[in-house]
């Protein structure tokens, strides 16, 4: 999705996923301009869109760095230096627990309050839903060349649920119907991580000795890969190399440890690499058991995208069945990437045109 250029969304009953939009209609009006937004941690896309005969067309599109503004309204405000339309909608896709149309996340810095919004931008129509939500719903805007395939599986309809390594970590279920899937948020990023090895057990302790509460987000996240990393380097007894230290002072730490290791430059890096993988296999199975998730496991997020050509899938798939006597449904589940990282704003644009 590029600025000024029409986009074609797919229709939803021709979409890689059927989904139960707000008000059930699962119709794109002919008109109007929507305001939709995937505001995370690090940052945060904006877009506006002009509905025209019942497609999208980008307006403007602009990402930004979350922490470095005061608001969500100076964001909108920056957006455009033209001055903003007429805004018919509103939907925010935001990065935590949504409370009566507020959010406060636990990444963000600020509160984001839907009627103040609502109250200064003038919408007929604003909608906080989690980010997650947002995840899910711009599934229906996919097309298959926008997935691959981690894990195969068999084709059991039923439910799905999205899990979605970044800044921290996103969980969402999606409810099946029969015929649509029904998306509902979740905070299971924020669970107790579950060590299984004494090398995991190792790893609890020493980040309990950190953040006194150790989640499965304290491992399955940007900053989770480098404290991987930094435990590592203190167990093994290694020395950190002098080469790294200076690059992780200039780059990010986290990224810098996923090219090392899959360039093959650092052992330390390519075991930290491996327990990422190993820890999103186990907790992808263990959402998948508590969703019976045959419709699936889609991976989202910033940071698998990126990784994926160098994960060793035979590290996901033991980690992945990996639940004793449950084994055989795990094997039936299929795991598939998301490719497309615009996925949540298009899920906030198709919801926030549901709502005109």
């Amino acid at each position: 999705m590029q600025n000024h250029k029409d986009i074609k969304l797919q229709p939803i009953n021709k979409s890689i996923i059927s989904l139960s939009f707000g008000n059930n209609k699962n119709n794109i009006p002919n008109n109007g301009v929507v305001l939709a937004g995937d505001v995370g941690g690090t940052k945060t896309n904006l877009a506006l869109f002009q509905i025209v005969e019942g497609q999208f067309k980008t307006l403007t599109e602009k990402t930004f760095s979350t922490k470095k503004y005061s608001s969500f309204l100076d964001m909108v405000n920056a957006l455009s230096s033209k001055g903003l339309p007429t805004i018919n909608s509103i939907c925010l896709g935001v990065a935590g627990p949504v409370i009566e149309g507020k959010v406060k996340g636990v990444n963000i810095p600020w509160e984001i309050d839907g009627k103040k919004i609502a109250n200064k931008l003038g919408a007929h129509s604003v909608t906080i839903i989690n980010d997650m939500e947002a995840n899910a719903y711009g599934l229906a805007a996919l097309k298959k060349s926008d997935f691959e395939t981690l894990k195969k599986g068999a084709d059991v309809p039923g439910n799905a649920v999205i899990i979605a390594p970044g800044t921290g970590l996103g969980e969402v279920g999606l409810y099946w119907d029969g015929s649509h899937y029904h998306p509902f948020a979740s905070e299971g990023g924020h669970c107790d991580f579950s060590p299984r090895t004494d090398l995991e057990k190792a790893l609890w302790e020493y980040m309990h000795q950190r953040y006194k509460h150790v989640s499965w987000e304290r491992v399955l996240s940007g900053p989770g890969m480098y404290d991987i990393y930094q435990f590592l380097i203190e167990y093994r007894k290694q020395p950190e190399p002098e080469w790294i230290k200076k690059a992780m002072l200039e780059k990010d730490p986290s990224a810098l440890i996923s090219q090392y290791a899959m360039e093959g430059k650092n052992l330390i890096c390519k075991e930290a690499f491996d327990l990422f993988t190993r820890f999103l296999a186990i907790e992808s199975a263990q959402l998948a058991l508590k969703m019976k998730a045959t419709g699936g496991i889609y991976i989202g997020g910033g940071i698998v995208p990126k990784i994926l050509k160098g994960m060793d899938k035979a590290i996901f798939k033991r980690g992945f069945v990996q639940s004793g006597r449950l084994d055989v449904l795990l094997e039936l589940i299929p795991v598939q990437v998301v490719l497309n990282e615009k996925t949540p704003l298009l899920g906030a644009a198709y919801y926030g045109a549901m709502n005109l």
